[in-house]
């Protein structure tokens, strides 16, 4: 017959071995829930002093993990760098861009007689304005001379000009084409700012003119390509194969 310290061991042993299975068993639940269970059960937070740790059911020590020391850190926001800029606002720009300056005039200054104030310092203001893009009509007029001893009638010839028998200047073609390959802006688009500063020309004049401009271009292009095809070795990706070298083979060696 088992003496009364058996009957106890046994028991505290027993309420261990009881504590381990409920330990497990929530364990497993929460396992299941994970695998199988709805979102709104995956989600639910487990009180980790109903769960316990994996250690704490076999009843080994649970870990101790010191806490952090504490260290004051002292952040100091850095000043933005705008050693080359014109204002506190961070505005830069180059000697190329034109400035135009405007004179402020105050009431309460312009009461005061000159003889009596005296300008000793000012303050400047800088702020980024937009001008829209123009267009201009060039006129050339060219004097007709009738000579007054022999009668013949002289003329003034009309400057040269890029494209022959062509209403447009130079300078609107390479408008045209930075616009339309620099900075991407369709030629419909151009046909709309046109419209709306006054000058009508047909869509499709803008077309021919963009064609005929790129036709001048060739030679450069023809150039670039001889140069590139004297080079040991050639390097493009697999949009640039294709017709181009059906068109242009590579030029034999010697």
């Amino acid at each position: 017959m088992p003496t009364a310290a058996r009957i106890e061991e046994l028991t505290e042993r027993n309420a261990q071995l009881s504590a381990q299975v409920d330990a497990l068993t929530r364990q497993l639940d929460w396992f299941k829930r994970q695998l199988f269970g709805t979102t709104s059960e995956k989600q639910q937070l487990i009180d980790t002093s109903h769960q316990g740790n994996l250690l704490a059911a076999p009843g080994a020590p649970l870990p101790v993990t010191p806490a952090p020391p504490l260290e004051t850190v002292n952040y100091q926001r850095l000043k933005k760098q705008r050693d080359d800029a014109v204002n506190d606002r961070g505005l830069r720009f180059d000697d190329t861009v034109p400035v135009e300056v405007i004179t402020v005039s105050a009431p309460d200054i312009d009461d005061i007689p000159e003889d009596q104030r005296e300008i000793i310092s000012e303050k400047v203001t800088h702020r980024l304005a937009q001008r829209p893009g123009s267009y201009v009509i060039l006129k050339y007029v060219r004097p007709v001379v009738k000579r007054r001893d022999t009668g013949v009638i002289v003329n003034t010839p009309a400057p040269a000009n890029v494209l022959e028998n062509s209403v447009v200047d130079v300078s609107f073609l390479v408008g045209l084409l930075i616009d339309k390959f620099l900075y991407h802006l369709p030629l419909y688009r151009q046909h709309q700012r046109l419209t709306q500063s006054g000058i009508r020309v047909a869509r499709a004049s803008l077309t021919q003119w963009c064609g005929r401009a790129i036709e001048l271009l060739r030679s450069i292009v023809d150039a670039q390509w001889q140069h590139i095809l004297l080079s040991r070795v050639l390097a493009m990706d697999d949009k640039c194969a294709g017709s181009a070298f059906e068109q242009r083979p590579l030029a034999p060696k010697g």
